[in-house]
């Protein structure tokens, strides 16, 4: 069975960091384009950072830049997302999402994925 599971979400203050990992099972993340996206209530799904299959190529949505970043380890067959600095705006639903087709860029800004994970609660407040 196909399935992402993204844990690490949680409550945290303004100024803070969490660490979101997505963890592969049935398929193999190696061959895949990997994505973080957030919805937050009211708002449309909107691409935070995604990485090609070789992890050569990342892309950051502008809101993120020099915040976020994002990092695979095939061998585990996890993807995570380093949050740093984080503020009340980056409050969401995190979801992680892979594709073999698409690329990275593509993925991220057209919010699209073959397989998706559930989501994880990310809270920044004080």
């Amino acid at each position: 069975q196909v399935q992402l599971v993204e844990s690490g979400g949680g409550l945290v203050q303004p100024g803070g960091s969490l660490r979101l990992s997505c963890a592969a099972s049935g398929f193999s993340l190696g061959h895949y384009a990997i994505g973080w996206f957030r919805q937050a209530p009211g708002k449309e799904r909107e691409g935070v950072s995604c990485v090609s299959s070789n992890s050569v190529i990342t892309y950051y949505a502008d809101s993120v830049k020099g915040r976020f970043t994002i990092s695979r380890d095939n061998a585990k067959n996890t993807v995570y997302l380093q949050m740093n600095s984080l503020k009340p705006e980056d409050t969401a639903v995190y979801y992680c999402a892979a594709d073999v087709g698409a690329t990275m860029q593509r993925m991220c800004v057209s919010v699209i994925g073959d397989y998706w994970g559930q989501g994880t609660q990310v809270t920044v407040s004080s």
